[in-house]
């Protein structure tokens, strides 16, 4: 899993519909996902520390969460299927620790109102993401391509009799 933070909210250029961006800590992935207009206000919303007059449902969820004397732990959005996303929301009480199936717009949401971490399976990012940083994915392909091309089957043969001297 990687952990992911909220980049921003953008729309997209032919169906206006918005998406939220999630990036990756080194900046060199993004993954997009399409969501609602109610949803994109929502994470807005909490990106900007607004508080509302009155509790909106994401607000409510945070409250029941405190009150009930639960932790967010963090969010985990685990597969992509049919070009929809599936999240999960890990909670704990004492000991007890629970998993619920959750929009990922919505785990998004109540995440940024809790301070909680956003996780993101590694097969979902291989699918989804979009690169950020071309130059240095290029870089890193270089120099493994360098790496390999340097190689020696002498170099393998090495490494086998040094195990074996260590067993």
């Amino acid at each position: 899993m990687i952990e992911m933070k909220v980049a921003g909210i953008a729309l997209d250029a032919v169906t206006r519909s918005p998406i939220v961006l999630l990036k990756d800590g080194s900046d060199r992935r993004a993954l997009p996902i399409y969501i609602g207009q109610d949803q994109a206000k929502a994470i807005i919303g909490a990106l900007e520390n607004q508080k509302p007059p009155r509790p909106l449902t994401h607000d409510l969820f945070g409250s029941l969460l405190q009150t009930w004397e639960m932790v967010l732990t963090k969010v985990i959005i685990h597969a992509l299927q049919d070009n929809t996303f599936y999240a999960i929301l890990c909670l704990t009480r004492g000991e007890e620790h629970k998993e619920i199936d959750c929009r990922p717009s919505d785990a998004i949401a109540i995440a940024l109102r809790t301070n909680s971490p956003i996780w993101v399976m590694e097969e979902v990012i291989a699918d989804a993401s979009i690169p950020v940083d071309r130059d240095a994915d290029e870089e890193e392909r270089k120099a493994f391509r360098d790496f390999i091309s340097n190689l020696s089957p002498g170099d393998f043969t090495q490494r086998d009799h040094r195990q074996e001297s260590e067993s």
